[in-house]
């Protein structure tokens, strides 16, 4: 069947925002990879992870000087601009094709980035907040300043217990629900012009936050530029917002993450 003007125009209009999607992303992985402004890539940092002493014997901490300040942030952002975006993608090409049959469909495209720059703005917010907590655990010796993990096996345990929990929270399921029905967020919190596209991906980051932030703690956990955490916890991310069973599936990881840190508080399990 053949597509009409107005079809293959809102096609190509996904396209092209798809398009810049996988860049941001591309790119963004790619900056997190090589480890811009850190002491070490995060493919090193990877390698260490299992290597008992090594990190600390090589010295590589660095202070917190005003420019390390800057480049901590830009990894931690850079980093949930790789992890969170593809997760938002199905909201953001949604957006694209209403704004194509709207009344503003000759700036469909410049309203979508508009959208993913408030989206984006939102993780900013959000990597503020976690870069001055990853500077307050190193300066009270909870983390390793070189591995930027959690030192304590039971303080990691407890994240995991906290982190697990807030699964099965209210405020969890909501978020989780507008983030899983992106038609309805958008009849709902959808505005108008330039201003009213970067407060709509404001918003949806918002909620997107809420129903992340926890897993995010996580990378405490594992190793905040530690590769594999990063890229499971980018698809487990993925999964959760698109699989059929979203919420049942969060609760099981929820289980599954308090039922490992209790194992880790057992006097016995090391």
């Amino acid at each position: 069947m053949a597509r009409g003007p107005v079809e293959r125009l809102v096609l190509r209009d996904r396209w092209i925002v798809a398009g810049a999607v996988a860049v941001i992303v591309a790119l963004a992985a790619l900056y997190t990879y090589a480890g811009v402004g850190m002491p070490m890539s995060a493919l090193a940092m990877t390698r260490m992870a299992g290597s008992i002493g090594g990190p600390m014997e090589m010295g590589l901490g660095t202070g917190w000087a005003p420019s390390y300040w800057v480049m901590n942030f830009l990894m931690w952002w850079v980093m949930m601009v790789a992890m969170m975006t593809p997760s938002a993608a199905p909201t953001l090409l949604l957006y694209t094709a209403i704004k194509r049959v709207g009344p503003d469909q000759d700036k469909a495209v410049l309203f979508s980035f508009f959208f993913l720059g408030g989206y984006l703005l939102a993780w900013a917010g959000f990597s503020v907040l976690a870069s001055g907590l990853q500077w307050a655990s190193e300066a009270t010796g909870l983390t390793d300043e070189t591995m930027m993990t959690l030192k304590s096996r039971n303080f990691a345990a407890i994240v995991l217990i906290l982190a697990g929990a807030y699964q099965f929270s209210g405020l969890k399921d909501s978020c989780l629900a507008h983030c899983r029905a992106p038609a309805q967020f958008l009849a709902d919190y959808s505005r108008p012009g330039h201003w009213g596209a970067l407060r709509t991906g404001a918003h949806h980051g918002a909620y997107c936050l809420g129903c992340c932030w926890a897993l995010m703690a996580l990378l405490f956990v594992g190793g905040i530029m530690n590769l594999y955490w990063i890229g499971g916890l980018a698809l487990y991310v993925l999964v959760e917002k698109v699989i059929v069973g979203g919420r049942s599936f969060a609760r099981i990881s929820g289980a599954a993450l308090v039922l490992v840190g209790a194992w880790l508080l057992l006097p016995l399990s090391g």
